[in-house]
């Protein structure tokens, strides 16, 4: 979801501004999205790919703009979303206006442990509302909490809702209204003495150098960060000698008995525990819910395992047998369009364009939606049903194995949707070595952009065979096993990796387990169709862009007039049959055909086809699929459009506006051989599988590492992983299946 900057002036020109923050699995998005409903807008903060959300609503007394900040567990800024959090917090982002209120939202049955970040918050000194988000829980959890008492200690407006059931909402609204309305109240105090002394003087001796102390949740930051981040940054404002300042009063903390960093977390949740003592209670003996049930068997060592792939076979099973009624209705469409263009246009150059270049192209492309959307509706459900955290967990012991981080799983998983996303969720990983690491293998997994390769190949090459009365279908399997083709090699990569270029053992990995939900069906809708149209908006641009400059390679410059008499001759001969005989019109037909091969082999793309054919014959490739390989570089969908084109253009098989797994099927070699074969088709799968074929990944791995040298690694590894994959499956293909 990566999009263009959004600011305040995208939603209106609002009075207040708030945000919503909170620890991840608190439903924070479900609670965006029943604030904001579709008046939201995507982006990132300028300068970091870290998502940023911004929605309005309409409150009765004037528009209010909501900004929704990166899930976090504390202000620490250990990673890019919590400095983002933080900036915005504070107000230093550019493009964020000054924030009237901070909504913290918590887990109700998990109160004690989400409150860390609303002790953290509240010290930033503006007005702020607690919500005590999934009430509904919390009965079921067996836990009573005295909401009258709570919201006097906190000493701020405490809200309940059920985002996912849109209750509470309309009193959250109200609420936000009367807390912008009051000053807010002056934090307590956590710290000892002697660490308020020593943050007193820090700030004293900066105001000093800068002219004015920084607040006091500021000098926290930079005496509890111990890594150096923070105090990076203030150097850079005129603090040299900050870094030696700060290690003395390290010291003497240390003399004095206080441990840093540590200290922050014993006085926080001292305090939290304090608060709640006598509000919240629970039942002595605590309740086997159905979370815990269920959790018995799909975190199991075992059965975790055989769930997780047993879901991963059921979606791509879906995705075969869903889509197909779909699909044909789009195939329908388009062949509707372009005989009704060839009926109100005479042959010639535009007409050809039209129908060989656009619709042959991006309808090609548009083809495969339904598969698509079906893919990203299952992964919403599993997101939002709480499902991928267990996954996580499952997959956590192979990863260590493998050199990865625990916390890498969630980004991988994400970039089986698309590799941009994938890569920035690292920035959740604290160390840079495993971030780093995570990055480089993301882009093996199989985004949905290769999905349209895989299905084109499978449905045109891979027999529909049948097993267990049709529960079991042969072309879902193949799918499923080129869908997990990046995972498999992932793993010796990122062992490579991890031995000869980022030694070091991963951390460990802790990770909340958040309890089951019904899938918010509202969320996942709007996750599906903001899907739908960044793929439709990718055909309609870069794809219908590429199309048309192949087509003019492929027509320029050999164009050859007698093509498109021909072809009104033949046109005039099928609308009125008695003007000839069936043999005549079969002969003008094959004549055109020839012409047609003739015109694209003396082509631009032709030419070029020609000169790499060598190159990639071993993979028992024709210079089409060479060409087509090339084109689609900057983003791997490309490969379909480009085939529907030249084979449009090519004139190899008799009947038109065909799908193009049919086409495929009847294009031959000079000789008449078939081009395409089943060891050819798996060498194509294979090679689009492992190669990086994504402009789009290679310039996310430029911002995220700030140097070409790793989006160049990764082009370089990857291209010569396919290229030797490819081979070799053609060549054991070729050998076993005889063909």
């Amino acid at each position: 979801m990566n999009g263009s900057a959004t600011s305040s002036k995208d939603v209106g020109d609002p009075t207040i501004t708030i945000a919503l923050v909170g620890n991840p699995n608190t439903g924070k998005s479900s609670l965006f999205n029943a604030l904001c409903g579709l008046n939201a807008r995507v982006g990132n903060y300028p300068g970091v790919t870290v998502e940023k959300k911004i929605g309005s609503y309409d409150d009765g007394e004037g528009l209010v703009q909501v900004i929704d900040l990166p899930g976090t567990y504390s202000l620490s800024a250990r990673s890019p979303d919590e400095r983002v959090s933080v900036d915005v917090l504070l107000g230093h982002q550019a493009d964020v206006p000054s924030l009237s209120a901070i909504v913290v939202i918590v887990d109700a049955s998990n109160i004690e442990r989400n409150l860390y970040l609303f002790s953290q918050v509240r010290e930033l000194g503006l007005p702020i509302v607690l919500v005590l988000n999934m009430w509904d829980r919390v009965t079921d959890s067996g836990i009573a909490i005295d909401l009258t008492n709570l919201e006097a200690r906190l000493g701020v407006p405490l809200v309940t809702t059920s985002a996912n059931r849109r209750l509470g909402i309309e009193s959250l609204k109200q609420t936000i209204r009367r807390a912008i309305a009051t000053p807010p109240a002056d934090p307590p105090e956590l710290f000892p003495d002697s660490y308020v002394a020593a943050r007193e003087a820090l700030q004293q001796s900066i105001a000093r150098q800068l002219g004015s102390p920084p607040p006091r949740f500021l000098a926290d930051r930079l005496l509890l960060d111990i890594s150096g981040q923070t105090e990076s940054s203030w150097v850079q404002q005129g603090l040299p000698d900050l870094p030696r300042q700060l290690a003395q009063v390290r010291q003497e903390l240390a003399a004095a008995s206080v441990r840093l960093p540590a200290i922050e977390t014993q006085v926080r949740y001292g305090w939290i525990r304090k608060q709640l003592q006598q509000v919240v209670s629970r039942e002595a003996q605590s309740r086997t819910t159905l979370s815990d049930r269920i959790d018995r068997w799909i975190t199991h060592r075992y059965w975790g395992l055989i769930a997780f792939a047993t879901i991963m076979f059921l979606i791509f099973q879906a995705i075969a047998s869903w889509a197909a009624p779909l699909t044909d209705g789009i195939e329908a469409i388009q062949e509707s369009i372009a005989a009704a263009i060839q009926n109100a246009m005479s042959p010639g150059p535009l007409r050809s364009l039209l129908i060989d270049g656009v619709v042959g192209g991006v309808g090609s492309v548009l083809v495969f939606l339904p598969q698509i959307l079906i893919l990203f509706l299952f992964i919403g459900l599993l997101e939002d049903c709480g499902y991928m955290a267990r996954a996580a967990f499952v997959m956590d012991k192979l990863m260590t194995r493998l050199g990865l981080s625990g916390k890498s799983f969630l980004p991988l998983m994400s970039s089986f949707a698309c590799a941009v996303p994938g890569i920035m969720a690292t920035r959740v990983i604290e160390n840079s070595r495993d971030r780093l690491l995570t990055i480089l293998v993301a882009p093996l997994m199989s985004c949905s952009a290769r999905l349209p390769v895989y299905l084109l190949m499978v449905s045109a090459f891979v027999p529909d065979s049948h097993w267990l009365g049709g529960w079991i279908r042969l072309q879902a399997v193949v799918l499923l096993l080129f869908q997990a083709l990046g995972a498999l090699v992932a793993i010796p990569v990122a062992w490579a990796i991890r031995c000869w270029l980022l030694p070091g053992d991963p951390p460990p990995f802790v990770m909340e387990l958040p309890r089951y939900t019904v899938p918010s069906l509202r969320v996942v809708a709007a996750r599906v169709w903001e899907r739908a149209v960044a793929f439709v908006q990718r055909a309609g641009t870069l794809i219908f862009a590429t199309s048309v400059l192949i087509w003019a390679a492929a027509y320029f410059p050999a164009t050859n007039p007698k093509v498109h008499q021909l072809e009104a001759r033949i046109e005039q001969l099928e609308r009125q049959p008695s003007g000839a005989t069936e043999a005549e019109v079969q002969a003008l037909i094959e004549e055109k055909q020839r012409l047609q091969a003739d015109q694209i082999r003396t082509s631009f793309l032709g030419r070029l086809g020609q000169t790499i054919e060598p190159a990639i014959r071993p993979l028992g490739w024709d210079w089409r699929i060479g060409v087509g390989v090339l084109a689609s570089f900057p983003a791997r969908e490309v490969i379909v459009a480009t085939l529907g084109t030249i084979y449009s253009l090519g004139g190899d098989v008799d009947s038109e506006n065909q799908p193009l797994q049919a086409t495929l099927q009847q294009a031959r070699w000079p000789d008449g051989r078939p081009v395409y074969t089943l060891p050819v088709a798996l060498s194509i799968m294979v090679f689009f599988a492992l190669c990086a074929q994504c402009a789009a990944t290679l310039l996310v791995i430029r911002r995220e590492t700030n140097s070409w040298r790793w989006p160049l690694f990764t082009f370089l590894y990857m291209t010569t992983l396919a290229y030797m994959g490819a081979w070799l499956t053609y060549q054991l293909g070729t050998a076993w299946l005889g063909t």
